[in-house]
């Protein structure tokens, strides 16, 4: 297939692109290398990429329509897009609330391009990163995809709800199929920096305090991003609008967390406790029947494996990753 995909140089977005370029696939990645984190781990993701011949990367931003448009589809000589799969935005709960414009222009201004990018050259298949954020308040779990998502607490989250309407729309009126994925706390290598696994590995490997946010007994569904690059990817069959959530449906306690990584690196977390944040919700639980049932996926990775296959990249890559701010 030809596909686009935006966010290549992203966390997800990478690794989604190396399964599909190992399966023969040709992937026109679109991402802007933005500051938002540091530039070298976004640099370190490309280069894993660049020596594909069938990867193409353009430095484009999905705000502005007009540079996509001319830029892959008038001046590459393209004549047919099988599929974008947008895995670009702006993340994060607490930057958002510090740059509510930039979550918006990037996250939902930046989807509807995108959903005109499908509608007006006749691209039959879109799917969209969402997120569990958008379940906000709800202490009904595990989270189901029909769960009431009017209680959001973040910028972040009230963006991404924003882009899932805008696809039913775009579905309902021009037919496009579209695949609503709702991610729940992915980790891994080469992850974010600013997530919480990655800074404690490497606080607690150079001996630095790390700070946790409330009490430390808050939950999340950590999912290992290989778990999730499968999921994107079962998704790419037709089906619809389908808003289908992609879990560990294991909800695991943050200090526990710790415990893995402390065992890990054989070093003990120095814990500094400070309120938690007001846009954090306290608990994360996914319910993927839907998951099972539409895309034939299921999580195989279990959080002890996955934060020892973490802490094993970060320990060989730990010369660079030093100097990650």
């Amino acid at each position: 297939m030809n596909i686009i995909l935006t966010g290549c140089a992203g966390f997800i977005g990478n690794k989604v692109c190396e399964d599909l370029l190992n399966s023969g696939n040709q992937i026109f990645g679109i991402d802007n290398l933005n500051s938002s984190y540091d530039i070298n781990l976004k640099n370190y993701r490309l280069s894993n990429l660049n020596s594909n011949t069938n990867f193409n990367f353009f430095e484009l931003d999905i705000y502005d329509y007009k540079s996509i448009e001319q830029t892959i589809f008038k001046k590459s000589g393209i004549k047919k897009i099988d599929i974008i799969i947008n895995l670009a935005a702006r993340a994060g709960v607490r930057q958002s609330v510090e740059k509510p414009l930039d979550y918006y222009h990037s996250n939902t201004i930046g989807t509807l391009n995108l959903l005109e990018l499908c509608r007006r050259w006749d691209i039959p298949k879109f799917i969209l990163a969402s997120t569990s954020s958008v379940y906000g308040l709800n202490q009904n779990m595990p989270f189901s995809e029909d769960t009431n998502t009017d209680s959001v607490l973040s910028p972040y989250a009230a963006s991404k709800k924003a882009c899932e309407v805008l696809s039913h729309t775009y579905n309902y009126i021009h037919k496009i199929d579209i695949s609503v994925l709702r991610f729940f706390t992915v980790y891994g290598p080469a992850g974010r920096p600013d997530m919480s696994i990655f800074k404690f590995i490497k606080s607690i490997d150079e001996k630095k305090p790390i700070t946790i946010f409330g009490d430390g007994k808050q939950t999340r569904d950590f999912t290992f991003i290989d778990d999730i690059a499968k999921g994107v990817i079962s998704s790419i069959k037709p089906i619809g609008f389908q808003i289908i959530n992609l879990g560990n449906d294991k909800p695991t306690i943050l200090s526990e967390v710790v415990k893995l990584i402390e065992t890990y690196l054989n070093k003990k977390a120095i814990i500094k406790y400070t309120p938690a944040h007001t846009a954090d919700v306290k608990h994360t639980w996914a319910n993927i029947n839907k998951a099972k049932n539409i895309l034939n996926w299921n999580p195989s990775i279990s959080i002890e494996e996955g934060i020892r296959k973490t802490v094993d990249w970060y320990l060989l890559n730990k010369s660079w990753l030093s100097k990650i701010k």
